[in-house]
């Protein structure tokens, strides 16, 4: 955290930065939050967390108590910040709760960010606003945006509120860790609708440690350098779909009576499941991005890669499916 103290002495502070965390009780605005309390639990940082439900919020934290979805609750909440990690987001089938939460809010919160003099905006977005694949080394700056859910367009709305005001946006693809309840849940239920492993899936999958990505979120906030634009946050090294599910199904002990499927036997099996096939055909084809020399800039070891992270993480999933 080199550059811990920059924005202080930018702005002719004597203390460390404030920093705002929106969604600090939630997957990866949680991991931000306790990335910001290394070492040792001790917080380096004025932290203030912006939650809408504060029971059981860190002690050691500033809580304010707010909702995107209510942008009056808002006012007051940036008012005396340096740095806002925008880390909440609302991903669901409520089409409406969606808009108004992404969009909407997020376009609020910045509004107060910059009424309040904030420094630097970095908002937690998603590679889903680019839509289906494939994309292979892709960089952000050659990406056209083109969502194809209610969620992911809501997103990019609220990336473009973050752009225009100077702000960072990052955007992961598949983001593997403790918290989450989409993408390896995803896996194992799709895993267990084929019944089998996947063979011969070449498609390549982008994918980041959410302890990396919070690190690098901070980083971003922090950064000694004026960071600004889409940025790329996944590890360097994409992972082969079949690997990708092979080691779901090592890890969490699944049971597959089946013989390996291709994806032409994959997509027979699950043609009356439209979920299934859906996650289906997203691991298909390369959803590959390139970092850009992201991690290098702000200074972040993007983590060990897939199988050794995932193994550390395999008891919280086996857990969390299990309950």
């Amino acid at each position: 955290m080199r550059g811990a103290l920059i924005i202080g002495r930018e702005r002719g502070l004597t203390l460390p930065p404030r920093i705002l965390v929106t969604g600090g009780s939630g997957f990866i605005g949680g991991h931000v939050a306790a990335a910001l309390r290394e070492p040792g639990g001790v917080i380096p940082f004025r932290v203030r967390l912006l939650l809408r439900n504060p029971v059981g919020a860190a002690a050691a934290a500033d809580v304010v108590r707010a909702d995107l979805a209510d942008p009056v609750s808002l006012r007051g909440v940036c008012d005396g910040v340096d740095v806002v990690l925008h880390c909440a987001s609302h991903v669901g089938d409520d089409e409406r709760l969606t808009e108004t939460v992404n969009d909407h809010g997020t376009r609020a919160l910045v509004e107060e960010a910059t009424r309040a003099g904030v420094a630097r905006v970095v908002y937690v977005s998603t590679a889903a606003v680019y839509g289906r694949g494939p994309f292979t080394d892709a960089p952000a700056d050659e990406l056209p945006l083109a969502p194809a859910s209610p969620t992911s367009r809501s997103r990019a709305a609220a990336e473009r509120y973050v752009l225009d005001a100077g702000g960072a946006v990052l955007r992961p693809h598949l983001v593997l860790g403790a918290g989450d309840r989409w993408v390896v849940p995803g896996m194992a239920a799709l895993t267990g609708a084929l019944s089998a492993r996947l063979k011969g899936c070449a498609a390549r999958q982008s994918v980041v440690d959410v302890r990396a990505l919070a690190r690098a979120v901070v980083a971003a906030g922090l950064s000694e350098q004026a960071l600004t634009g889409a940025h790329h946050v996944n590890h360097p090294e994409p992972v082969g779909s079949s690997d990708l599910m092979g080691a779901v199904a090592d890890r969490l002990g699944l049971r597959l009576p089946d013989p390996p499927r291709d994806l032409d036997e994959a997509r027979t099996r699950l043609a009356a499941k439209p979920r299934a096939l859906h996650h289906l055909g997203m691991l298909a084809v390369d959803h590959w991005f390139a970092d850009g020399g992201f991690w290098a800039r702000v200074g972040v070891d993007p983590g060990t890669g897939f199988a050794r992270s995932f193994a550390q993480h395999a008891p919280w999933y086996r857990e969390f499916l299990e309950r």
